[in-house]
C-alpha cells in the first residue's frame, strides 16, 4: 500500500544538504519513460518561458548504474508525477510534484537519490510529497508501458513514432534539464497517460512522450533545460 510522507520536503532537503557537504562522488545513469500534457514535441525543452500555464507529467525511472559513496544505485526505481506550471523557466519554481520510490529501493538508495532528483531539475516546488508504491516498467516492440501502484495511481502506455523510414525518430543535441549528458530523445506519443495522486488528477492521450537515458551528478548539474 502506498504511503505519503508528510515530511517529504524535509527529507529531500536534508538529503540535499548532506550530499552537498559530502566529498563522496555521486553519479548515475538512468533510463526514463516520460510523458506530459504537451503536444509533441514539448516546447518546454526549447523555451524557458512556458507557452502554456501547465505541463503535467509522469516520469518512470530505473537506474541502470550508479554509485553514491558506498551505496550502489543500480536497479533502483522511482517515479515523478507533477506539473511544471508556468514559472519553472522564469523563476525556477515548479507547481507540484510527487516522488514515488519503489518498495525495493532501499533507504540508503533513496537518501542518495534525493539530491540527484532535486538538482537534476533545479526547481523549488510549491508542493512536494514523497510516497512508496510499486513501479513496473516494460517495453515490447513499439510499445512502452509503465505502472505506478499497479496502474491505479499513475499509468503510461506509449507508442513509438515510426518516422519516415519506420525505424523511429531520435532527437539529439538537446539538453535534458541539468543532466550532464543524454543519448537522445526517442520520440513516442501517449496512447494513455494519466495520474491520480495527492489531490491531483489528469488524463491525456496522443500527447508528447519519449524514452531517454541520461547521465547526471548533483555536483555538476547544469542550470535550465536548454543551452
Amino acid at each position: 500500500m502506498h504511503r505519503f510522507t508528510r515530511i517529504g520536503l524535509l527529507f529531500l532537503s536534508a538529503a540535499l544538504v548532506a550530499a552537498s557537504s559530502s566529498s563522496s562522488p555521486t553519479r548515475m545513469k538512468a533510463d526514463y519513460v516520460e510523458a506530459c500534457s504537451c503536444h509533441a514535441f514539448c516546447p518546454c525543452y526549447f523555451n524557458k518561458q512556458a507557452e502554456h500555464p501547465y505541463c503535467e507529467f509522469n516520469m518512470a525511472v530505473k537506474v541502470r548504474e550508479g554509485r553514491s559513496g558506498n551505496v550502489d544505485l543500480g536497479g533502483a526505481k522511482y517515479w515523478l508525477t507533477g506539473d511544471l506550471g508556468d514559472k519553472w523557466g522564469s523563476e525556477k519554481k515548479g507547481k507540484w510534484v510527487v516522488v514515488s520510490f519503489d518498495p525495493e529501493t532501499t533507504k540508503e538508495q533513496r537518501d542518495a537519490l534525493a539530491p540527484i532528483i532535486l538538482k537534476t531539475y533545479g526547481l523549488d516546488w510549491g508542493e512536494l510529497k514523497v510516497q512508496e508504491a510499486p513501479i513496473e516498467i516494460a517495453r515490447s516492440g513499439d510499445i512502452a508501458e509503465a505502472k505506478l501502484g499497479g496502474g491505479q495511481m499513475a499509468y503510461m502506455k506509449l507508442k513509438r513514432i515510426p518516422g519516415a523510414d519506420g525505424k523511429g525518430v531520435t532527437l539529439r543535441n538537446v539538453s535534458y534539464f541539468g543532466a550532464q549528458s543524454n543519448d537522445g530523445f526517442e520520440l513516442y506519443k501517449s496512447i494513455e497517460h494519466r495520474s491520480d495522486l495527492a489531490g491531483h488528477k489528469f488524463t491525456y492521450s496522443d500527447r508528447n512522450a519519449f524514452l531517454i537515458s541520461i547521465e547526471t551528478s548533483p555536483g555538476e548539474s547544469k542550470s535550465g533545460m536548454s543551452q
